[in-house]
């Protein structure tokens, strides 16, 4: 239920979720993989393109895949259309639900598409233009999360074999996941015998690059109440950006995502131990350990002892990532999270399926400069 403080609160529902095989898939477009993901979303929804007002599309890594490019596929003219320059999932349900607060559309279809790792794409090259870090050779985000995990260690003291129980635990949940890359079983011991990859980073600790299409439908919660599926509602938004980028201190340790962390819970009125769930998008582990952080599911400095613990692996008391993240499932952005954490509010994930799970936390940023978290819910009027 929608208050002052949290005006969105209840207003909008997640309603559809479909996605292509992740992986390779050779001679098919960024617009191409979107649009399947789409339609099997709208199917998944009991909905038509005839049913969307609104399409909001995500510039992939490519650069491709934007609104207009992917609404020429759809074949169709919507009153509401907009692109996203960095999509990440979060910040494109955000929009959504706005576009559906303020009127402007009822029912709008998010898409993503990628097929980097087929079309090869080059990574070796500046992602965030020209910063000292990319003048220092730094053009890839595993170098400079390589720093933040030193920085880290050299402040809390934080172990290779603690921190490693991130890469080992999404491994576990991607062994329940039939959609996921990677599911060979790996232990601590696989993990430590791996060469760093870029120190003290080693490959299990960075995304995996692949091809897929991804998709979500957003509509109004009275809408919601009609459709096939149960309605997973949005119950809470935030974001900061930390845009000053360099300029902030310390800003490999990013601290701006306790900005975003404090103003869910404060938007909301919940707190992390409220959440069933939590999708941390990770396109390295050090995402991980930094939002557990930063959201008040560890003490600051206290994530190395925290995962040791196992609170995040099956089983545990705090289910993180559980279709296996970025660093088992593939790489999409975070769009996958989503997609999990819907399948996990409705019941729907097969062997890794939770206990009764209510509510969810998804947090993702964008590289060093910007952070979105949202609280997903099975219940209207979550929020306190």
């Amino acid at each position: 239920m929608a208050s002052s403080r949290n005006p969105i609160a209840g207003q909008a529902a997640i309603v559809g979720i479909g996605h292509t095989v992740q992986g390779e898939l050779p001679g098919r477009s960024v617009e191409e993989n979107a649009v399947d993901a789409a339609l099997l979303a709208l199917a998944d929804a009991g909905l038509s393109v005839d049913d969307l007002d609104g399409l909001i599309g995500c510039k992939s890594v490519q650069g491709q895949g934007n609104d207009v490019t992917v609404g020429q596929l759809l074949g169709r003219n919507l009153p509401y259309v907009q692109s996203l320059d960095y999509g990440t999932c979060n910040f494109s349900l955000h929009l959504a639900v706005m576009a559906i607060v303020s009127g402007l559309a009822s029912t709008i279809l998010l898409t993503y598409g990628a097929n980097a790792r087929t079309a090869k794409f080059d990574f070796g090259k500046p992602m965030y233009g020209a910063d000292m870090a990319s003048a220092a050779g730094l053009v890839h985000i595993s170098g400079r999360a390589g720093l933040a995990l030193q920085r880290h260690k050299a402040l809390y003291g934080t172990t290779d074999e603690q921190f490693g129980m991130l890469a080992v635990g999404q491994r576990q949940w991607a062994q329940k996941n039939p959609n996921a890359i990677f599911r060979t079983p790996m232990t601590m011991a696989d993990y430590l015998a791996e060469p760093y990859m870029v120190e003290p980073l080693r490959r299990s600790d960075v995304t995996m690059i692949s091809d897929g299409g991804v998709a979500v439908v957003v509509t109004t919660a009275e809408r919601a109440r009609n459709l096939p599926q149960q309605p997973v509602y949005v119950s809470g938004i935030a974001e900061h950006a930390g845009v000053r980028g360099e300029h902030n201190p310390e800003n490999l340790m990013r601290p701006w995502l306790k900005d975003s962390a404090k103003a869910i819970w404060s938007t909301t009125g919940l707190t992390p131990a409220d959440m069933d769930a939590v999708y941390i998008q990770d396109p390295t582990a050090v995402w991980s350990l930094q939002m557990l952080e930063y959201y008040g599911f560890c003490g600051l400095g206290e994530g190395g002892p925290f995962l040791a613990e196992g609170h995040t692996l099956p089983g545990g008391d705090l289910p993180l990532n559980t279709h296996g993240g970025q660093l088992s499932e593939s790489y999409t952005w975070g769009w996958m999270h989503m997609v999990e954490a819907v399948r996990q509010l409705r019941g729907q994930a097969g062997e890794r399926q939770l206990a009764d799970p209510k509510v969810a936390l998804y947090a993702s940023s964008h590289g060093f400069l910007k952070a979105a978290a949202s609280v997903l819910s099975t219940e209207e009027s979550v929020a306190a």
